[in-house]
């Protein structure tokens, strides 16, 4: 435990950021999952749907730092590809 008024400052703020970021990533993973499931249905509306919100959350986490911008493009292309393949 921190003894240092800054230190016990840090601490707070960090848990804070912790939260918002495991929320942040959590909901982009929760998005990704939707529409792999409605894409594997074949629901291509609900796909559409989907997939416009899993590639915002996608770059929400690029903005917020929580996934590299190669990665989200390599995810954006998978999603891509996956919504292609169902047509």
């Amino acid at each position: 435990m921190p003894n240092i008024k800054s230190a016990k400052k840090r601490m707070r703020s960090n848990a804070k950021k912790a939260n918002v970021n495991t929320l942040v990533k959590g909901s982009m993973k929760t998005a990704i999952k939707k529409f792999e499931i409605a894409a594997k249905a074949g629901n291509k509306e609900e796909a559409n749907n989907n997939l416009n919100i899993a590639y915002q959350r996608i770059d929400k986490a690029v903005v917020s730092g929580l996934v590299h911008k190669n990665k989200a493009a390599r995810l954006k292309s998978r999603l891509t590809k996956m919504k292609n393949n169902m047509e």
